[in-house]
C-alpha cells in the first residue's frame, strides 16, 4: 500500500488538536429527554437483552447513605453541595468496590464507595484525563496539562511521576506486567514505559494514515489475546497491536453509517473479546467482535436514563458486579458492567449491565 503524506493532514490535525485537548467550546444539543415507562434494554424487548441501563453517577447525593436536609443547604450553602457534584468527568474505573472518576475541571479525581456509601475527592492535577488501575491498587493519571503520567498509591498518596518536558502529552494508560503502554497526543504514537522507574522503552507508532501510524491516539485498552487496542480518533478507527508494537489489525474507518466512527474515544475489551468503542460524535457505543464484525450498538444522544451527552471513556468491570445486581430488573443476570462518562448533562457516569434474561432464548 502506497503510504499517505502526513502532511496532507495538516488542516485535519489542528482541528482535531482543538477538539480533544481542549474540548468542545460549545456541548451538542442533546435530544429532549425522554420519559421511560420501563427498563431500558439493548436490544428492546421483546428481543432477547444483553445489555441493561442501570443507573448513573453524578456527585455524592447519588451515593451518600443520607440526603442533605433543607438544614444542611442552610447551613452548609448550595455552593458547598456543588462542590460534591462531578464538574466534566472523563475517565473511569472501579476497583475495590470504589467509583473513581477522573474530573477535568474539577482539578483530580472523584472516589464513589460503593461500600461505605460516601463520597469524596483528591485533587493536585491540572487537567487529569484518564485513570487506569494496577492488580495493587495504585493508580496512574494522565495529566495533559502538567504532561506527566502520576501515581497514587492504593491510600491516594502521590507515588511518583513520569515524564519528563516536552515528552509527551498523554491521553491514556494500559498496563502488561512491568510495561506502561502511554498514548502521546503531541507525538501520535504509543510510548512504553517501565512501570517502575518511567524508563523509556520503546514507542509503537508515528504520525500519519497509514497502518501503524496515529493522528491522536486518545484512548488504549488490553483485550483477554494480551493485545493493545487503540483509538486512533484522528484517523476515525480502532487500530490492534501486540505488545511489541507489531501491526495486527485495524477496524472502523470515517462514516454514518453503522460499523465507522466520526470521533472513536473510550475503548473496553471484554474477557470474550469483544470490542466496546465510544463516539463522541455520535454520543453511543458499538460493539464488535474480536474480527471486528459489529454487533450491537447501544445509547443515543440525550440526558435521559441510558442516554449519553459528549461520551468520552468506557470501562469493563467483572469483579464489582454484587453492588449493581440490586439495580437489574428481576430475572435479568448480570455478567459484567460498563461504565461510560459523560462530559455533559445531568447523568456524568452511566453503568450498565451485561448479561442475560432468565428464561429467554438466545441461541
Amino acid at each position: 500500500m502506497k503510504k499517505r503524506n502526513f502532511n496532507q493532514y495538516a488542516f485535519l490535525t489542528i482541528f482535531l488538536a482543538i477538539l480533544i485537548l481542549t474540548g468542545c467550546a460549545t456541548a451538542p444539543e442533546p435530544q429532549e429527554e425522554k420519559t421511560e415507562a420501563g427498563p431500558v434494554f439493548y436490544p428492546p424487548l421483546p428481543n432477547p437483552p444483553r445489555i441493561q441501563f442501570l443507573t448513573t453517577f453524578s456527585g455524592a447525593a447519588d451515593v451518600e447513605k443520607i440526603e442533605k436536609s433543607e438544614l444542611a443547604t442552610f447551613v452548609l450553602g448550595k455552593e458547598t453541595q456543588e462542590e460534591q457534584e462531578l464538574s466534566k468527568p472523563y475517565g473511569v474505573a472501579l476497583f475495590d468496590g470504589k467509583l473513581y472518576v477522573a474530573d477535568t475541571r474539577g482539578g483530580g479525581y472523584a472516589i464513589f464507595d460503593l461500600k461505605e456509601h460516601t463520597f469524596h475527592a483528591v485533587g493536585g492535577f491540572k487537567k487529569p484525563i484518564n485513570i487506569t488501575f494496577d492488580a495493587k491498587g495504585n493508580k496512574y493519571i494522565t495529566d495533559t496539562v502538567l504532561d506527566q503520567v502520576i501515581v497514587y498509591g492504593p491510600g491516594d498518596n502521590r507515588i511518583q511521576a513520569f515524564g519528563e518536558t516536552g515528552q509527551m502529552k498523554p491521553g491514556d494508560v494500559a498496563i502488561l506486567g512491568n510495561k506502561l503502554f502511554v498514548s502521546d497526543l503531541k507525538n501520535h504514537q504509543i510510548q512504553v514505559l517501565d512501570k517502575t522507574s518511567g524508563e523509556f522503552l520503546y514507542a509503537i507508532g508515528s504520525a500519519g494514515s497509514a497502518d501503524g501510524q496515529f493522528v491522536y491516539p486518545t484512548n488504549l485498552a488490553l483485550g483477554p489475546d494480551g493485545n493493545l487496542y487503540v483509538s486512533d480518533t484522528g484517523n476515525f478507527r480502532v487500530e490492534v497491536f501486540s505488545p511489541e508494537g507489531r501491526f495486527i489489525r485495524k477496524l472502523g474507518e470515517i462514516g454514518t453509517s453503522l460499523g465507522k466512527f466520526a470521533r472513536p474515544k473510550g475503548i473496553s475489551v471484554d474477557r470474550d473479546g469483544r470490542i466496546y468503542v465510544v463516539d463522541a460524535a455520535f454520543q453511543n457505543v458499538q460493539v464488535f467482535d474480536s474480527e471486528g464484525k459489529l454487533l450491537m450498538f447501544f445509547a443515543e444522544p440525550g440526558n435521559g436514563p441510558g442516554q449519553l451527552y459528549l461520551p468520552t471513556d468506557i470501562s469493563i468491570d467483572y469483579e464489582n458486579v454484587a453492588y449493581f445486581q440490586s439495580y437489574a430488573e428481576p430475572g435479568f443476570k448480570l455478567e459484567y458492567v460498563i461504565l461510560v462518562s459523560n462530559q455533559f448533562g445531568p447523568n456524568k457516569v452511566n453503568v450498565y449491565g451485561f448479561g442475560k434474561m432468565q428464561g429467554m432464548d438466545y441461541q
